[in-house]
């Protein structure tokens, strides 16, 4: 079990930690000198029951909210400490608030310094407790009087933590490790530590872990679980990890970064959350505020838009996208808690739904549908709906990612009979959009067919248009190699047709072609452009122009450029040497492409710009890398 003290400054929440455990967390010399906790204080001890129950003391302090927001984060049990004398002071309210956002429901009241005042100030405190805590999930808790400097009421309140540790359910060990940092410092003769909580998962000495979100691969070389030696570390329990590896040399660890297993290493700079404006806000929170984020021990800013543009009212909840300023790891179902832009007050808090919004190929409709979706309990149920409210696809594995699904679950969500996999694990759709796709498809081959007799039928580009669909990359592809396969659509060189059909070219354009070819094809990878072939020909350049166009539609050569032409069976070769060059994810350049090629400078840019366009490859400076590796030229 994992507690956390909370209230406001000076309530004796340390002095109550120490009455508990014997630890004094105030450790820095500035907090003794000024009697005041600015750091995390953490304190291991066996309240009765034989484990080994962990304290978090956060501070009191206004000042000092953001790292009480990194400390209860992920805990079990809170200990609100309110003193007798002063009774609810302001960060009472703002940290009871907090632990509502981030759902904490089991916790005890220690009324604290109960030695310094009557019988009749406790009652009167012991209403305003109650009274404050009357809309919360902490109402029903049990209030415990104590005075830490007496040594009053500290057995009743051990005992009241016992017992609500006995009503703690077992933390589920699922899902891929997650720890969130909130300390990192070296250590004389082990080196770097970092210790956090460990929100999901499990995690061995001697295992990979990664540092998100801008490291690289660690490895465990020891660890401590509640300050004692362990070999194994697990969902809901604070622990130290002895990590090495030559990351540790490019970029250092700080509180608010993560140590995950690989299949969770993520980060992101956009997410969708559900969010909920405190109750006593002055006012509504309006579109494109900036706001402080917290998610685990993270404090990033940023600014949230609201889904539909309006306000959102004190009380109220609505969904939002918050874009922000620097990357960070989080993942669905994480709680978040917002402050204001100068980080001076809590405004609300809320969940994250999709870690990683693809904002670009979804329309509103299917965006909110998908939300709610993600905002289902389980993976398993929210998969069908999600896959219903995307018909160009899902990505498969951003969803997988974003649920932090381990390979077990991984493998059992993919018996789900509305998903059809697109031709790889990465993506997915529902079973009735595919069948919906494959006849919307047919349908246009065969339009055009009655349309365009004279054409041999549709590029994988101009059939996909006309589907008039938002697809995911990747998903027509996997469509038409499934109809091929089924023989309901023949590849005719760069073109699509249906079984049966012929395009119907006039005898003029059959003469001549039997005149172009041969020159297309002398040296297929060196083409001569139009005005060579023109004069080659004997023929007008127009009048060629025009005829290179109509057997382009036929698929009889490829349009490269404005004068420039290929036979299908070149591009194709031209597309090998572009797979063969960045096998293993590596980029070329046009230089490198040439060499390989054998074609003159002008051909190979116009190849590759050709390339670029039909989303084969993209180019960054120099360079190019494969986009699509189902895509055909």
């Amino acid at each position: 079990m994992i507690i956390a003290s909370a209230g406001h400054v000076d309530h004796g929440k340390t002095a109550l930690v120490r009455a508990l455990t014997g630890v004094d967390t105030d450790a820095l010399p500035e907090e003794k000198a000024r009697g005041l906790t600015i750091e995390l204080g953490f304190a291991y001890h066996d309240l009765g029951d034989g484990s080994a129950t962990g304290f978090i003391d956060v501070p009191g302090h206004e000042r000092f909210i953001r790292t009480m927001v990194a400390g209860v984060s992920g805990i079990d049990v809170v200990m609100f400490v309110i003193a007798a004398d002063d009774g609810p002071m302001p960060q009472t309210a703002e940290h009871l608030a907090i632990l509502e956002l981030l759902g904490v429901t089991r916790g005890v009241v220690a009324l604290s310094k109960i030695d310094r005042v009557s019988e009749a100030r406790m009652a009167e405190v012991t209403t305003l407790i109650r009274t404050l805590l009357a809309p919360t999930a902490l109402r029903d808790c049990t209030i415990v009087p104590v005075s830490a400097l007496q040594n009053i009421g500290v057995d009743a309140l051990r005992a009241e933590l016992l017992a609500l540790q006995r009503t703690l359910p077992p933390r589920a060990v699922q899902g891929n490790f997650r720890l969130a940092v909130d300390r990192s410092f070296l250590l004389k003769g082990a080196g770097r530590v970092i210790t956090g909580t460990v929100f999901s998962g499990d995690i061995g000495v001697g295992d990979a872990v990664s540092h998100v979100p801008e490291g690289g691969e660690l490895r465990v070389r020891g660890m401590h679980v509640h300050n004692r030696e362990a070999n194994r570390a697990s969902a809901g329990q604070r622990c130290a990890l002895n990590v090495s590896g030559t990351g540790l040399r490019d970029v250092e660890i700080h509180r608010g970064d993560w140590m995950v297993a690989a299949p969770a290493a993520v980060s992101t700079r956009r997410i969708d959350v559900e969010v909920r404006v405190l109750a006593d806000e002055p006012r509504a929170l309006a579109n494109r505020t900036p706001v402080h984020v917290h998610i685990g021990a993270a404090d990033i800013t940023g600014r949230l838009v609201t889904d539909d543009g309006a306000d959102i009212a004190p009380g109220a909840g609505a969904l939002a996208h918050i874009m922000l300023d620097h990357p960070l790891h989080t993942l669905r179902g994480d709680r978040l808690v917002l402050r204001d832009q100068s980080a001076r007050r809590t405004i609300g808090g809320g969940v994250v739904v999709d870690p990683a919004p693809d904002l670009r190929s979804r329309n509103r409709e299917e965006r909110r549908a998908y939300l709610h979706a993600m905002a289902m309990p389980d993976a398993r149920s929210a998969l069908p709906v999600a896959l219903a409210a995307l018909p160009g696809g899902m990505d498969l594995a951003a969803f997988m990612r974003s649920w932090n699904l381990d390979a077990g679950q991984r493998a059992a969500l993919l018996d789900e009979p509305t998903l059809k996999r697109c031709g790889s694990a990465e993506l997915a759709i529902a079973a009735q959009h595919w069948q919906r796709l494959e006849q919307a498809t047919l349908d246009a081959l065969q339009t055009e067919h009655r349309t365009h007799p004279e054409r041999l039928g549709l590029g994988e580009r101009e059939l996909e248009k006309s589907l008039h669909a938002r697809l995911l990359r990747g998903v027509f592809a996997a469509l038409i190699d499934a109809l091929a396969d089924a023989g309901q659509v023949v590849r005719d060189g760069a073109v699509l047709r249906l079984p049966g059909h012929s395009a119907r070219r006039s005898p003029a354009d059959d003469a001549l072609w039997k005149r172009v070819q041969p020159l297309l094809a002398g040296d297929a990878m060196k083409a001569p452009v139009v005005h060579d072939l023109a004069t080659a020909l004997n023929h007008n350049v127009s009048l060629l122009e025009a005829f290179l166009i109509r057997v382009a539609k036929q698929g009889l050569v490829v349009k490269v450029s404005a004068k420039r032409y290929f036979l299908p069976e070149a591009m194709a070769r031209f597309e090998q040497l572009v797979r063969e060059l960045t096998t293993g994810g590596n980029k070329f350049t046009a230089a490198d492409f040439r060499d390989r090629a054998g074609v003159g400078r002008n051909a190979v840019i116009e190849i590759l710009e050709y390339f670029d366009r039909i989303g084969l490859t993209h180019r960054s400076g120099d360079q190019r890398t494969l986009l699509d590796t189902k895509r055909r030229a």
